[in-house]
């Protein structure tokens, strides 16, 4: 029998597909043709029934899908350690606000955001979900280094560098959506702020956008005790009851953070197919507060994993947000078997890509999926020996030990480098920022 041809053989000790069985190959295999999967397997069979112009991995090799990062912001990787060591409130309008009227500009954004993919290309991530303003400029940067992401325009009810009225930003929002609707690596989304930035009429013109064109929308909630106790001094209602009896809660809604939650306000949640993105080295930082996130996940909501913008994190590593989240709610629920291994695992690939309405394309190693792949190297100290692959993938693997990335099929992360923009020139530009903002 003559071999396929395949472009790329991906081959590891264990093979993670994080399909419906998340028993780990042993041994296994990843043949891509083109942008897609086209067979998932023992490396044995793989290696009989195609023949591939390289291969990747081998021995002492994981392959998994791409980490999911469901919430950030980020070109405000520009901001890292700015300001530190503050309450998100003083943070945001004392500090952030401002660098961001003074700073924020297309030029910004698109250098800012090919740093913050190089960050996140090197620990895994291949796909992620973005609020932020320009967006057009961060889908240029985006398509530049290969990656995948989720952009949303963001919406306010205050003047910014990006827009003078709510018109202005709806209107930007509308017109982004339609200018990349369809594309292979970038897909439109809309991004309200949060409750008490954003009126309910304007969610609900948000929402009608979305509607129009089918597209995710994006959002803060109930991040900050303060939060919940500012919307019920203005409506009578927490944000949750407030958006739900306006009919603006749906399966389309990723809502960033869900800390202070009630009881009731999960199975809101639930009922309504919210998905969360839980931030949880953001919470601690700012002091937020902890997600409720093993209740939410006994409820029925989908939980996956954020990292918020690197201004309060500070990284946009996925990996050290899955090792914070499954040890803390251990702590906190007083029980070694919440959010075990493999939940955090899931959260981390197909729910987050489940999250953001592209389960069905990338999210799970499976035929006919688009290849976004990632090899991490388990030859290291720390990696050795190996009992169970999704425990030392949770508790012991770090960004550094990611190997390979590739994205909609080409490889974008090779022997930890990037393929396709100088990480160097990347650098020098953001040190000029830095020059520029400090300044």
């Amino acid at each position: 029998m003559t071999a396929e041809k395949v472009d790329y053989i991906l081959k590891g000790d264990y093979v993670l597909t994080m399909a419906d069985s998340l028993d780990p190959i042993r041994d296994g295999a990843v043949a891509v043709r083109g942008e897609r999967i086209v067979h998932v397997g023992p490396s044995a069979d793989i290696e009989k029934r195609y023949s591939a112009e390289r291969t990747l991995g081998g021995k002492a090799k994981a392959v998994m899908p791409g980490f999911v990062n469901t919430h950030t912001h980020a070109a405000m990787v520009f901001f890292r350690g700015m300001a530190d060591d503050l309450p998100l409130k003083v943070w945001l309008e004392e500090h952030i606000w401002p660098a961001e009227t003074r700073w924020l500009s297309p030029g910004f954004v698109a250098d800012a955001t090919e740093l913050a993919c190089l960050e996140m290309l090197k620990a895994g991530v291949t796909l992620y979900n973005d609020m932020y303003f320009f967006e057009d400029a961060s889908a240029e940067a985006v398509k530049r280094i290969g990656m995948r992401a989720v952009l949303g325009v963001g919406i306010l009810d205050f003047p910014t560098a990006a827009a003078e009225t709510t018109e202005g930003y709806l209107a930007n929002a509308d017109e982004f959506i339609g200018r990349w609707a369809g594309d292979e690596l970038v897909t439109p989304s809309i991004a309200p702020h949060a409750t008490y930035t954003c009126s309910p009429e304007t969610y609900g013109r948000a929402l009608e956008i979305a509607d129009r064109h089918g597209v995710a929308v994006h959002t803060h909630l109930h991040e900050t005790r303060w939060e919940v106790e500012e919307i019920k001094r203005r409506y009578g209602k927490s944000p949750v009851e407030l958006l739900h009896s306006e009919g603006l809660l749906d399966s389309r809604v990723l809502a960033a953070h869900c800390v202070w939650l009630t009881g009731r306000e999960m199975e809101i949640l639930a009922e309504r197919g919210v998905s969360v993105s839980h931030c949880p080295e953001s919470n601690l930082k700012l002091a937020s507060g902890i997600a409720p996130v093993t209740e939410m996940l006994r409820a029925g909501v989908r939980v996956t994993f954020g990292t918020d913008g690197a201004a309060s994190n500070n990284d946009l590593d996925v990996m050290s947000e899955m090792a914070t989240a499954a040890k803390l709610h251990k702590a906190v629920s007083e029980d070694p078997t919440a959010l075990t291994a493999r939940t955090a695992m899931l959260m981390a690939t197909r729910w987050g890509a489940e999250a953001l309405g592209l389960g069905e394309r990338v999210g799970s190693l499976q035929p006919g999926r688009l290849a976004d792949v990632v090899v991490v190297d388990l030859h290291s100290p720390h990696l050795t020996p190996i009992y169970d692959i999704y425990s030392h993938m949770v508790y012991s693997a770090k960004a550094s030990d990611v190997e390979t990335v590739m994205v909609n099929g080409r490889v974008v992360i090779n022997d930890g480098r990037l393929t396709t923009l100088e990480e160097d020139e990347i650098i020098r530009k953001a040190g000029e920022w830095k020059e520029r903002i400090a300044s």
